[in-house]
């Protein structure tokens, strides 16, 4: 039973950092990072502040996809967050759900 524990634990740590391998390599590659850091506000929001923002709102990853692919405005202030064409629907639920770790 103390072995299963163990290799369950194992396995939600390692897929925890796999999610933010990927997720922040992806903002990167993706070039989310020119207007957005996660601790501090550049253009956009900080990761961090987003995640605060839509920690318990009910279907907020679903909704943040699609600001992700389409664009925003007015949520965060004047100043629009651009569409991303670049960014499959599969690519925008990684980034949102890394964003949505960043606490």
């Amino acid at each position: 039973m103390k072995r299963l524990l163990i290799c369950a634990l194992l396995a939600a740590m390692a897929s925890g950092s796999a999610l933010a391998d990927a997720g922040l390599d992806l903002a990167k590659s993706k070039n989310c990072m020119a207007c957005h850091s996660v601790q501090n506000k550049v253009v956009g929001p900080a990761y961090k502040d987003v995640a605060a923002k839509f920690a318990a709102q009910k279907g907020a990853e679903d909704m943040l996809v699609q600001k992700v692919m389409k664009g925003s405005t007015g949520t965060w202030g004047a100043i629009p967050m651009p569409a991303n064409p670049q960014v499959t629907e599969a690519e925008a639920h990684t980034l949102v759900k890394w964003i949505l770790s960043q606490k």
